[in-house]
């Protein structure tokens, strides 16, 4: 059976061959209202852009950290700078985006040009820690006179300067020691025909007082990050073609609509609750959550959280945004982007001067990482969901000045009513993944000499906490090896009765066979034949065993 507006033919080869010979009509949606399935429709499509611009930046980038590692994040964006849909990536960096959008938009209003693309890694203007950079881009008209959309990618590079190859140093004090610190830097101009500005990045890169120590792999990531937002922007331009853009700025909206009626429905059936969690280093993190029936919101407090610290385990607002976005959207079981509007329901309220919304100048470097994930574990609590996971991420960087290199480490999930912990996973506020052993040997003088579950250190309940994992890495040449972690001292909490996950434990053998135990950060020389142990925590239990 052939279809109207097709033909077909018999080839030599004795192959049917059909071949359209009436152009296929263009298809808009039936107006701007909102339809359930293309509300669905839309969902998807704006989705998918995110995964496709996910797809190039891996493809096209060079670092380990990007390319094998996954630490990078996509997301598109309205013409207010609104999130609409991002990939499933870094929850961290996904949340916080926005903000940067925001800086750009400020920045550089009335002055943006089509083809223009700009640079930011500032914590203080919506970035997160500094080797996070983000490359943003406006998408603009056929014509180039007006702004429709944005699209960014932030993508984790290997080193961005600092005291230490890597940059993520246990012991800095201030930004300054932690790398290059960039601001609205315009990296490729539209008025110069898409030129990129190659030697002005360069010299930003050089120009700090601990500066970025291989530039060339910073500048090809950041080439993979642009071609990567290019990717969103022809995708978003295809999408206004087939459906017009009256019908695609509709449908941004419904999405956050729906978004946003989703977590109020959740909030209909939450409680009041409030938890403290605490951190190896002293400090504390307090919220208390409120719900307000009558409106179906709620207000998430986090008064009373220690004020800024001398440490780097502060964490830029943005941050603490992120986790308040991540830990609800987790709470709706529809399969819904997740975008700003899961936030207009939430009224935040973050104390200036406080580690969760510090000044500048002080140090931030583990504050996306450690303090984010003990955000979510305290939000958990309050909310009394599930017990906590392995609450940190385990940062492990080593180099020198022709290696740099940078992980994060899996350990146990937390338990939750009718469900166990899952063993060694990337939880919550990250989502990357471990490089192949035969990649991180073939690129880095180092060998993997093991990675196991640590059996038993999930914690013991009705349902049980997952395990964490050991982590062994052999150094075949002099480097210096840095970690930052948490819940060295205060363990993973269980819920319930359920128990508490164990802890985790850092230390170096040396080749001599003497044992060194490290702190819950610390940074060491490593020498040939040295071994790195990492033993992550268990996730707490939920439930009397």
């Amino acid at each position: 059976m052939i279809e109207p507006g097709w033909h077909a033919r018999v080839t030599p080869q004795d192959h049917l061959l059909l071949e359209r010979v009436e152009a296929l009509p263009a298809r808009r949606a039936i107006g701007t209202s909102a339809d359930p399935v293309m509300l669905e429709i839309f969902n998807n499509l704006f989705m998918s852009i995110a995964e496709q611009m996910g797809l190039r930046l891996q493809n096209t980038a060079y670092s380990v950290n990007i390319k094998e590692r996954l630490d990078f994040s996509c997301a598109i964006f309205d013409a207010a700078g609104q999130l609409i849909a991002n990939a499933p990536h870094m929850p961290v960096h996904l949340g916080s985006m926005g903000e940067s959008i925001k800086t750009v938009m400020l920045a550089n209003a009335g002055r943006m040009r089509a083809g223009d693309v700009f640079m930011l890694n500032d914590p203080y203007h919506g970035g997160t820690h500094l080797p996070d950079v983000t490359v943003i881009s406006p998408v603009f008209d056929a014509a180039g006179a007006t702004i429709l959309f944005y699209v960014g990618s932030r993508g984790h590079h290997a080193d961005i300067g600092g005291t230490t190859p890597g940059s993520m140093p246990p012991d800095s004090r201030s930004i300054e020691e932690e790398g290059v610190l960039i601001d609205n830097f315009k990296l490729v101009d539209g008025a110069l025909g898409g030129h990129l500005r190659e030697a002005e990045a360069r010299a930003l890169l050089a120009g700090a007082t601990y500066p970025a120590r291989n530039p060339d792999q910073n500048m090809a990531d950041l080439r993979a990050q642009v071609a990567a937002n290019q990717k969103g922007a022809d995708e978003l331009r295809k999408m206004v073609a087939h459906f017009g853009l009256d019908v695609v700025c509709a449908y941004m909206g419904h999405v956050q609509d729906n978004a946003e009626e989703a977590v109020r429905r959740v909030i209909g059936a939450l409680k009041d609750g409030a938890y403290t969690v605490e951190l190896d280093n002293g400090a504390r993190i307090r919220v208390a959550i409120r719900v307000d029936a009558a409106s179906r919101g709620a207000e998430i407090d986090f008064s009373g959280t220690s004020a800024q610290l001398p440490n780097n385990f502060n964490a830029p607002s943005a941050v603490c945004m992120a986790a308040v976005l991540y830990v609800f959207r987790t709470l709706v079981d529809d399969d819904i982007p997740l975008n700003a509007g899961c936030l207009k329901p939430l009224t935040v309220i973050i104390p200036p001067g406080s580690m969760l919304n510090p000044r500048y100048p002080a140090s931030v470097v583990s504050g996306n990482v450690e303090t984010s994930t003990c955000i979510t574990n305290a939000l958990y609590g309050a909310l009394g969901v599930m017990a906590a996971a392995q609450g940190t991420m385990n940062n492990f960087t080593f180099g020198n000045a022709k290696y740099q290199y940078y992980e994060t480490i899996s350990g146990g999930s937390g338990a939750g009513p009718g469900f166990a912990g899952t063993d060694v996973v990337q939880t919550n506020m990250t989502n990357s993944r471990l490089t192949d052993p035969e990649i991180l040997e073939w690129r880095f003088p180092v060998r993997l000499e093991s990675y196991e579950i640590r059996a038993g250190s999930g914690g013991a309940g009705r349902w049980r906490g997952g395990n964490g994992g050991v982590r062994k890495l052999r150094f075949l040449e002099a480097m210096t090896a840095a970690i930052l972690s948490n819940n060295r001292i205060h363990a993973p909490f269980g819920m319930a009765g359920g128990a508490p996950g164990a802890l985790g434990r850092n230390s170096v053998l040396r080749a001599d066979g003497t044992l060194e135990e490290l702190a819950h950060i610390g940074k060491t020389e490593m020498l040939p034949g040295d071994v790195f142990i990492i033993e992550t925590p268990g996730g707490g239990a939920y439930g009397a065993a």
